[in-house]
């Protein structure tokens, strides 16, 4: 079941892997969470020191949250991978010219999981290319919608 989900990464990249990873946050974050007060559009991941962090993800604390506590909305979150997983990571991104994005935040046995896309940057003639395409797509959909009065799916065209 999904969070919230970062859209702008699949205009602005490629996304080539994905993977599910856990977070390391705290209880006012989680409890903020599913409430659903996340925004990952502006968030990143980078590689730090051999680790995986969360940058910009901003989780909106709850008016009802701890008074000893103060909440900072936009701190750095660790990500949670295998070693394997992270090593692999940083070799793409460090040798091949990869980046990394988050994707979604979603549930997964009751617990928030992150899910991060290893993706190649889109220049500009690829995004235009691929609205051409999707637009395409529609304009195919209400063609066939309006000939035979039932809705079928077209795919590979």
């Amino acid at each position: 079941m999904s969070i919230v989900e970062n859209r702008k990464a699949f205009h602005d990249y490629f996304i080539e892997e994905r993977f599910e990873a856990g977070l390391a946050l705290e209880g006012w974050e989680v409890k903020a969470i599913r409430a659903g007060r996340a925004q990952i559009k502006e968030a990143y991941v980078v590689v730090k020191n051999g680790e995986i962090l969360l940058i910009g993800a901003h989780i909106t604390p709850l008016t009802t949250a701890s008074t000893h506590i103060h909440p900072d909305p936009t701190r750095s979150r660790k990500v949670l991978l295998h070693r394997a997983e992270i090593n692999r990571l940083v070799g793409q991104v460090e040798r091949a010219g990869y980046t990394l994005t988050p994707l979604n935040l979603h549930y997964s046995k009751g617990r928030v999981k992150l899910e991060i896309g290893l993706a190649k940057g889109k220049k500009q003639f690829d995004k235009r290319a691929t609205i051409k395409e999707r637009e395409w797509n529609r304009e195919q959909q209400r063609l066939l919608r309006n000939r035979t009065g039932v809705t079928r799916v077209v795919r590979g065209a």
